[in-house]
């Protein structure tokens, strides 16, 4: 589940090895698979294994991505991606 600043629900995440399902704004996408889901939720690509281990507090190395785990007792996490061009910024806030 994505939330909002403000706790509410901005969109609910579901997958399978065979599809994902993004739900938000009453609207239901359906892709062929997590990594093109978060590509269309988040506008660019996102290394989706590697994003699992920045998760599980793992410093996983991705092609183009540094990741800080600095603050990820604190549940925050961000990563940068600096090619290709342009940079993006993933910033993550854990609730548990």
């Amino acid at each position: 589940m994505l939330l909002t600043p403000l706790g509410s629900t901005a969109a609910s995440v579901r997958w399978t090895a065979l599809a994902a399902t993004l739900q938000a704004q009453g609207e239901v996408h359906e892709f062929k698979d997590l990594n093109a889901l978060i590509t269309h939720l988040l506008g660019t690509p996102v290394p989706v294994n590697a994003l699992f281990s920045w998760l599980d507090g793992q410093p996983v190395n991705a092609d183009g991505w540094e990741v800080d785990l600095t603050n990820r007792q604190q549940g925050k996490i961000s990563a940068r991606r600096l090619s290709p061009l342009p940079v993006a910024e993933l910033r993550l806030i854990l609730e548990e």
